[in-house]
């Protein structure tokens, strides 16, 4: 029998605390202390027995977690096993039976259960008096997830197969056969090829309606009752495919360790292994995925080439019952019934369960709207197994395949299927490839995956072609290319097209449609279920709401994602967005936080071949130096990102650097790679015409300008910013004019230049940004507003990590208890609570209780 182990209970939920578990996890990463959590489900004394069982790379992230109750907290399970023993038999069979209906697969068949076998719930009142569980409206609510774990594995094998085939034979209303054909399977006693196929046919049709979770749960249940090997392996990666883009990233490690499959390791290495290895094995992958001459005219779903592409391709057919026969029966609430007992109270035993008929009436019908079928006849699954089904031809035109759902591991599919034909597992493998090209920024590389869709004869992706003509120094090609792909992000596409779109908009400076497409993507992949996409869309976002000026928003959705990514197992992209803190650190000044989250970026990033992360906490580092007047180190370190040409490096990384490099070296007096850095930036600004490049451009002509000159540049720079989405930029502009316009005497419009400047910088929360030009205008003999440091708005103060961290300390949590809920160590926490105190003016939490109290009754009001 399949062990029962339920998905992680939402993070919301409060953890127990425990000593044992704070003082064990204030060694561990970030990345490591979320998965914990999550794997036992919140609980923080399961948390602390697991942490002593791990193995050294399992402590490091270098290998997954346990993914079986009995490995992640035996003792535990233990406990709760004796607590469930000591109840009456009947009790712990009606537990049983709540159990097996509620996870892995929840059907909602209890009280169905309950009134076709004719129980008596009143055995409950046992379980209840001893706060195991209690019986609610919509059936039994076990204590937490480890009693409900405990009271499946309490059970005999034979009661655990008697439970499960009662709850099959009740299900048997429409759009329950994913349902069905699990409890059919869990119910087995051995290997079986017709169940197996059921349960295959079962896992595609949760797969198409959304619910990955379930599919992985039905695939992985195929595979353990197939006796044919290839078979079996091509059910564990199919597993291991719907595992990883429901979130579940150590069950789909565990499961991909099993199954060679290049294309799903090569999506698993990419956002949690070495990027160059992801890029070798997407390309193999993407060969043998590619039709061949003579079927490259037919649909690419017919006979996907890969296990993993399988595992996400909708079905190419489907039958659709017509609506007339669709009888959706009423939504009626749920209750375990008290008021008419039997007339003669009787132990319930397993006999009664298999004296149930197999054709039961539905008694009390679900009220629960995930077993009710949808109007829309294109989503509803038919009533029988999948594998008996009838080929139907679709009769859907198909989509535009550049906004067609995705055919790999981590990519998302429709949820109509019938009307979208995804792209071919080829193009998105490709797509992917391209991600890890981005990634490791060897952009070189990208040629020869141009080279693969040239052979394959597929369409490669709007990026890819972009970028190689890009490193080849054909900018007017590669603006054109990534035009188009930056075109596709309209609302509702599929999310890994929308995430291209916004790579391709941020190459071209557009970053209002990169924030459009990120947020898109976000929104789509939650839409339809998979969480795994929605931290590598935050993660482009995060270059869009610096730029914008939006550094407390940004700061906010980085650190929501990064969360998300560390939960998913998204080890890359945690790396990413832990250097996107560092840029928006760098940006509010918070020294000690950006150079703690740039050493972990770039630590894990050089390790891993990160070649984007480490280049981006690097820039981080450099701009938190230029912005307070280090100008040498920020040269040393920019000149490195900077000064390279066409055909080296990585181009994302060479526009956020060459205009403050150049800033630098014009500070240090050492201008000869910077005009040559600056040469080609304003070549690539020529040719994409982006009004920003164009801005940045002229403001470096200005700094390599003498004297008079550079007036004229300035202005110009200042014209072309009025029309771009750079507010922060703009602001930096003002301040260099402002300088420039001091030095040249003329003191008026050198005091509004920076008077604009230094409200920018205010409303941005830049304190020492917004330093340099309170001493400008000191030095005009102007007075400036002195920095914000009233204690009467800590909302408006406060980043969003401080203002967090803020509300948590006036509730009273110590250090590292806001460091283990927020999953960061507890020096970050401190440097946090400092910066607070300081921008707040406070010396005591006793002043922060009250401040907050203040600043929250308003808000009440």
């Amino acid at each position: 029998m399949t062990p029962v182990n339920p998905p992680p209970l939402d993070r919301t939920s409060p953890p127990q605390r425990t000593d044992a578990w704070c003082q064990s996890a204030a060694g561990l990463s970030e990345g490591v202390r979320v998965r914990v959590l999550r794997a036992v489900y919140g609980d923080q004394r399961a948390a602390a027995e697991l942490l002593p069982r791990l193995t050294e790379r399992q402590l490091n992230g270098v290998d997954p977690l346990p993914t079986d109750p009995a490995e992640l907290a035996p003792a535990l399970l233990r406990e709760h096993r004796a607590e469930i023993r000591a109840l009456p038999d009947d009790t712990r069979l009606l537990l049983l039976l709540a159990a097996a209906d509620q996870y892995p697969v929840s059907t909602d068949a209890f009280l169905r259960a309950v009134v076709a076998a004719r129980l008596d719930t009143r055995c409950l009142d046992a379980a209840e008096a001893a706060g195991i569980a209690h019986a609610g409206a919509g059936g039994v609510a076990f204590r937490d997830a480890w009693t409900r774990i405990a009271a499946y594995e309490t059970g005999t094998p034979a009661d655990r197969r008697d439970v499960h085939r009662l709850l099959a034979r009740v299900l048997r209303g429409e759009g329950e056969t994913p349902s069905r054909s699990w409890h059919r399977g869990a119910g087995a006693l051995g290997p079986s090829g017709r169940l197996a196929a059921e349960l295959s046919a079962a896992a595609g049709t949760a797969a198409d309606t959304g619910r990955l979770s379930v599919a992985r749960t039905l695939a992985e249940r195929a595979a353990a009752l197939c006796s044919d090997p290839a078979e079996r392996h091509r059910l564990t990666a199919r597993a291991a495919a719907y595992a990883w883009r429901s979130g579940d990233g150590d069950r789909a490690r565990r499961l991909a360790s099993t199954a060679a499959d290049d294309a799903l390791s090569g999506v698993l290495a990419l956002r949690a292994g070495n990027t160059t290895e992801a890029f070798d094995a997407l390309l193999i992958g993407a060969g043998s995925a590619a039709p061949t001459a003579s079927d490259r005219g037919a649909s690419p779903l017919a006979a996907p080439a890969s296990a993993a592409s399988c595992a996400v391709t909708p079905s190419a057919s489907r039958v659709v019952p017509p609506a007339a026969s669709r009888n959706v029966p009423p939504a009626v609430p749920r209750a375990v019934s008290r008021a008419v007992p039997p007339a003669e109270p009787r132990v319930v035993t397993s006999a009664d369960l298999r004296a149930v008929p197999s054709a039961v009436p539905r008694a009390v019908p679900s009220a629960d709207p995930r077993v009710v079928p949808p109007a829309d006849p294109r989503v509803v699954p038919s009533a029988v197994p999948r594998a008996a089904s009838p080929a139907v031809p679709r009769t859907a035109p198909p989509a535009d395949p550049r906004t067609a759902s995705p055919a790999i591991p981590g990519a998302l599919t429709s949820v109509t299927p019938s009307t979208i034909t995804p792209p071919t597992p080829a193009t998105h493998l490709l797509a992917r490839a391209t991600e890890a090209a981005i990634y490791t920024g060897d952009l070189r590389r990208l040629g020869e995956a141009a080279r693969v869709a040239g052979r394959l004869g597929v369409e490669a992706p709007g990026t890819l072609g972009g970028l190689v003509a890009a490193f080849d120094g054909r900018y007017a090609d590669a603006r054109d290319l990534l035009k188009s792909a930056a075109g596709r992000c309209g609302p509702g596409g599929d999310p890994t097209v929308l995430i291209h779109a916004a790579i391709a908009a941020l190459f071209l400076g557009d970053h209002t449609r990169a924030i459009t497409a990120t947020v898109r993507a976000a929104a789509s992949a939650r839409a339809r279920g998979t969480p795994v996409t929605v931290p590598q869309a935050m993660e482009f976002r995060a270059y869009a709401d610096f730029w914008t000026g939006r550094p407390r928003a940004g700061e906010a959705a980085a650190t929501d994602a990064l969360w998300q990514a560390h939960a998913t197992g998204q080890d890359n992209g945690a790396c990413h967005l832990q250097a996107a803190l560092a840029m928006f650190a760098a940006l509010t000044g918070d020294a000690d936080v950006c150079r703690e989250r740039a050493a972990t970026a770039r630590s894990y990033a050089l390790a891993r071949g990160l070649g984007l992360p480490a280049a981006l906490a690097q820039w981080a580092l450099a701009f938190l130096d230029l912005s307070s007047g280090s100008f040498a180190a920020a040269a040393a370190r920019l000149r490195a990102l900077a000064g390279f040409g066409p055909g080296h490096g990585h181009r994302a990384i060479r526009h956020l650097a060459t205009p403050h490099y150049v800033e630098a070296a014009v500070r240090t007096g050492d201008t000869r790679v910077a005009r040559v850095a600056h040469a080609d930036y304003e070549r690539w600004a020529g040719t994409v015409l982006s009004p920003d490049d164009l801005a940045l451009s002229a403001r470096c002509r200005a700094l390599l300008a003498p004297g008079e000159d550079a007036v004229d540049h300035y202005r110009t720079a200042l014209d072309l910013h009025s029309r771009g989405t750079r507010d922060f930029e703009r602001a930096r502009t003002e301040l260099l004019f402002g300088s420039a316009l001091r030095r040249l005497r003329r003191r008026t419009e050198a005091r509004d230049r920076l008077h604009s400047a230094l409200e920018a910088f205010d409303s941005f929360g830049a304190p020492h940004c917004a330093t340099p030009a309170r001493t400008e205008l000191r030095a005009l003999g102007t007075p400036a507003a002195p920095p914000r440091t009233a204690p009467d708005s800590p909302t408006t103060t406060l980043t969003a990590q401080q203002l967090l961290v803020a509300r948590m300390a006036a509730d009273g949590a110590t250090n590292r208890e806001i460091a283990v809920r927020l999953a960061l160590s507890p020096r970050t926490i401190d440097h946090h609570l400092r910066g607070v105190f300081t921008r707040l003016g406070i010396r005591s939490r006793i002043e922060l209780v009250r401040l907050l109290a203040e600043s929250d009754e308003p808000e009440s009001g």
